[in-house]
């Protein structure tokens, strides 16, 4: 899990290493940009993936105290909160595509599909992993002395979370 963690870094860091040569180069259209996104969306991204993080939290919580059913419905919370990013990323695509922001529309909103169509991709995998600590969880494969793809899993998931927090001012919130 920490190959797959440092790769996932590393990726994101060029990712962010390009957004900022193209910030330097264009610091018009990155200060005027994040007016043309939704701070509604952004906003609700925010929320459900710290919530789903924090549901995580949670369950590896009662895991540890060896409460597996416990720990199985933060996970369902978890999955659901996380779901979240997928489906608000549905409406936000509409929205930009009603407002013409597509891949034509400059080097800010490019930067911002390359950057956040990445993370969503991140979080699919992610929300693919709960559903497979879900399914060890149900079928009794953690205890409370052997949860570690458990902990692995919570690794990857509050990495994502990270990144989004990194993501979301520097598109959102920074102009």
């Amino acid at each position: 899990m920490w190959v797959g963690i440092f790769c996932e870094l590393t990726e994101f860091a060029l990712l962010f290493a390009v957004f900022f040569v193209a910030r330097a180069h264009n610091p018009e259209a990155f200060s005027a940009g994040p007016s043309r996104l939704s701070l509604l969306a952004g906003t609700g991204y925010t929320l459900m993936l710290l919530t789903s993080g924090w549901c995580v939290a949670r369950a590896l919580h009662a895991m540890r105290k060896g409460e597996r059913s416990r720990c199985m419905r933060w996970l369902v919370a978890a999955f659901v909160f996380g779901l979240g990013y997928p489906a608000i990323k549905v409406f936000e695509l509409q929205r930009n595509f009603a407002h013409g922001l597509d891949g034509s529309s400059g080097v800010f909103i490019v930067s911002y599909y390359y950057l956040t169509f990445t993370h969503l991709v991140h979080v699919f995998w992610g929300l693919l992993g709960m559903l497979w600590v879900m399914a060890r969880t149900g079928l009794g494969a953690y205890t409370p002395e052997e949860h570690s793809g458990l902990e692995a899993f919570a690794c990857y998931w509050h990495v994502t979370d990270m990144l989004w927090l990194m993501i979301f001012p520097l598109f959102y919130l920074l102009g």
